[in-house]
């Protein structure tokens, strides 16, 4: 059994579809915690931790064999708990994060809160170290999208955010001497339907078209006993892009979102595939 750990109730009838999709039968149990998020956007997301723990811990005890967080804000203290509980712990944003270091070296992060827009600039360094490639993170929060979908409206919220990706794709990268951003990060999992209504010849990655090529070759594993653990270093280093960036490269900003990315790699860990 596959668990997942949502931050919000929205998530589990999308993460439902995707798993009809691409993985019929493999049986998903949600667990839905909205404390944990606003607690860590208060406090930071170190603060809940042990909260975090303790909801893994009980997962496993009964009966998860992997456990996939689906919430940016606490995914790097999800993966953290991974070897106290006992089970693979998977956060949804890494595959996508990897992608983002394949597509080129200058990466936006767009976000609806704050608490988000640190945990998936690191976790994007981990990525970059992992694959011995320099890359270059700017972030951004959406503005009043975090109020739309907090009132409930989600079409709202996907039009702020899909404005925010066309003046992204279109402007200047910071530093970039007038190139553009290699990729468009939609950093948490509730953004991912705003990138259907990005148009403007936006290239979307959402692992639609995926299989087990370079992406999920990148960041199949979780952290835990089964699963490769993060390197931590910073966003730096140098050589080539061991991820093959070659097959994602978009000179345009591709878009990338990370439910069904995150939910294929889950499946593989769990599958023993990875």
């Amino acid at each position: 059994m596959l668990t997942l750990l949502h931050t919000s109730p929205v998530h589990v009838p999308v993460f439902d579809a995707l798993r009809d999709e691409d993985s019929p039968g493999t049986v998903l149990r949600h667990l839905v915690h909205p404390d944990l998020l606003d607690r860590a956007r208060e406090e930071g997301p170190e603060a809940v931790g042990t909260a975090v723990r303790d909801v893994l811990a009980t997962a496993a005890g009964e009966g998860a064999a992997a456990i996939l967080c689906t919430c940016s804000t606490i995914g790097a203290v999800a993966e953290e708990a991974a070897v106290a509980v006992g089970v693979p712990v998977l956060r949804v944003d890494r595959p996508m994060a990897a992608a983002a270091v394949a597509a080129g070296s200058r990466v936006t992060v767009l976000a609806t809160v704050q608490s988000t827009l640190r945990p998936t600039a690191d976790l994007i360094a981990e990525e970059a170290a992992r694959a011995d490639s320099k890359v270059s993170v700017v972030t951004r929060v959406v503005p009043g999208a975090w109020d739309l979908f907090e009132a409930g409206d989600q079409e709202g919220c996907d039009d702020a955010v899909a404005t925010a990706v066309r003046a992204a794709r279109r402007e200047a990268f910071p530093g970039g001497d007038g190139e553009r951003a290699d990729a468009i990060v939609l950093a948490q999992a509730s953004m991912a339907s705003a990138a259907e209504r990005v148009g403007d010849g936006a290239a979307v990655d959402d692992g639609a078209e995926a299989g087990d090529g370079p992406v999920g070759d990148a960041a199949a594993g979780g952290s835990g006993p089964d699963g490769p653990g993060a390197d931590g270093a910073e966003v730096g280093g140098c050589g080539t892009n061991a991820s093959g960036a070659d097959d994602v490269r978009s000179p345009y900003g591709i878009v990338l979102s990370s439910p069904r990315l995150g939910l294929r790699a889950a499946v593989r860990q769990l599958t023993g595939t990875a």
